[in-house]
Parts: C-alpha cells; structure tokens; sequence
C-alpha cells in the first residue's frame, strides 16, 4: 500500500534542516502530510506547512526536489511516496496541530535522533550532499 505525501526539506540560512515529531510518535522526519484527492503535491505543501508550523508558503519559495520512496515510519506495511521541495526560510517556526517537537538538525548529527526512513536513507542525503 502506497501513501502519497508532500514534504519540505526546510533550510535555515546556517544549513540546518527542520524536522519535525509527530504527536504519540518517536520519529523525526520532514514537515508535511498526505496529499488530498486531487490536490497537487505544492497545494498540499502549503496547505500542511501551514496547519503544522504556521508557515505561509507563497508558491515560489518551494523549489521541487524530487519524489522519493521509503517504508512509512508510522505506518507498519505502507510505503510513502513522497514529492519533496526545498524550502530556505529566515525565520523561526512553531510546533502547531498534531507537530510534538522542530528540531533543527545540522549535517552529522542526525545520527543523535530517532529518523523516519524516508528522511534517513532519501532526504537528508539528498540535500547534504
């Protein structure tokens, strides 16, 4: 089984990324959600950045990353296909909905935090390297 989802690799201008815990969760993975019927993958993004961190993304600040595929770290048995973008902010955010914990997280200490797979083995690579 497949879950669709949008997901932002935030970057703050020091070159940390934000990830983020889901209440009742262990594991920290990029910010974002499942995609809506016919929702497009940057709609979706803006929608869900906006309910967990009170981000109002305009359009032309997400640059597409690419679509990547892991286990789902919450969901034993579903893979998560995820279209993800780059987005670079300048300022901080807030934990709001079901969003736990941020944490900024620098390259090489990723390692410190419980990851979800999707943002271990695809994402953090993607775009530390």
């Amino acid at each position: 089984m497949e879950i669709r989802i949008a997901a932002a690799a935030i970057i703050r201008d020091d070159g940390a990324t934000l990830l983020v815990r889901k209440r009742g969760t262990s594991a920290f993975m990029q910010p974002g959600g499942k995609i809506d019927g016919d929702e497009t993958p940057l709609a979706a993004l803006r929608r869900e950045l906006h309910e967990e961190l009170a981000l109002n993304l305009q359009p032309h600040e997400a640059d597409y990353l690419g679509c990547f595929s892991a286990p789902a770290a919450n969901e034993p048995g579903f893979l998560v296909k995820a279209e993800v973008f780059r987005v670079q902010i300048h300022k901080e955010v807030e934990a709001q909905a079901e969003i736990e914990e941020v944490r900024w997280v620098f390259p090489g200490s990723q390692n410190q935090l419980d990851l979800a797979p999707l943002t271990r083995d695809m994402v953090l690579p993607a775009i530390w390297n």
